[in-house]
């Protein structure tokens, strides 16, 4: 379970939210510009910018507080536990693609390292991307191993921001359906922020649905994207 408030300013936008996750998987939605990347961000324990930190923040994951109010309720580094993914795969250019994978597991011993970097980049799809550098990637073969990356330490909180934005519809479907039943059997908390209805739908996600800056629904994806939903169906011929 996740607990967290935030009251945070970036600009002439204001974040204020307070809410309970509950779920092992929670899709967060709404337009551009309505706060998600922001809220993400600041889940992840990063500055919203160079010269700005929230005026309020608390994070408690499993009953276990993430802030440090020593420190004005911003997050401990090293405590944390969480692995972020952005549209920007920001993948290190000059290690392959298993370095990549490695990078946040280095204190495994090496049998166990090997095996892990195979299981992840088999989970994403991208076993045979192994040996390849980043420059030779598509963008959607860089999304891949960056989630491989971000999943290799089994972080406790995972972040998804757009992850799978160079993907078509069909590949993101199956790999977030992939993607949710292992966080599930790894009992990773796991948050994704989305424009699109079908990336909440196809999982039947909780949804929490944030509108400039504001929480103003939190529930079951059927029911809080109902609208949605029914628009979809309608450009789709299904009604």
């Amino acid at each position: 379970m996740l607990e967290f408030a935030f009251d945070a300013r970036r600009g002439s936008f204001h974040l204020q939210i307070e809410a309970r996750f509950t779920t092992g998987w929670t899709v967060i939605f709404g337009p551009s510009g309505a706060g998600k990347s922001t809220l993400l961000r600041l889940l992840a324990g990063l500055s919203l910018s160079s010269s700005a930190e929230p005026e309020s923040a608390k994070v408690v994951l499993d009953g276990r507080s993430l802030t440090d109010s020593a420190k004005g309720l911003w997050l401990k580094p090293g405590h944390r536990q969480t692995s972020m993914v952005t549209q920007q795969s920001s993948l290190f250019p000059h290690l392959s693609v298993e370095a990549n994978v490695a990078y946040g597991i280095k204190a495994l011993d090496r049998a166990t390292r090997s095996t892990r970097i195979q299981e992840m980049l088999e989970l994403v799809g991208a076993s045979g991307l192994i040996d390849r550098s980043p420059r030779n990637l598509s963008g959607g073969e860089a999304q891949r191993v960056a989630l491989a990356r971000a999943l290799a330490p089994h972080p406790r909180l995972l972040l998804l921001d757009e992850p799978f934005s160079a993907l078509d519809g069909s590949a993101s479907d199956a790999l977030l359906i992939r993607l949710k039943g292992w966080t599930t059997e790894h009992h990773i908390q796991t948050i994704i922020a989305t424009h699109d209805a079908t990336d909440a739908l196809a999982t039947a996600a909780e949804v929490a649905l944030l509108q400039e800056g504001r929480l103003t629904a939190l529930g079951p994806a059927a029911e809080v994207l109902a609208t949605e939903r029914n628009r979809l169906l309608a450009r789709l011929g299904g009604v």
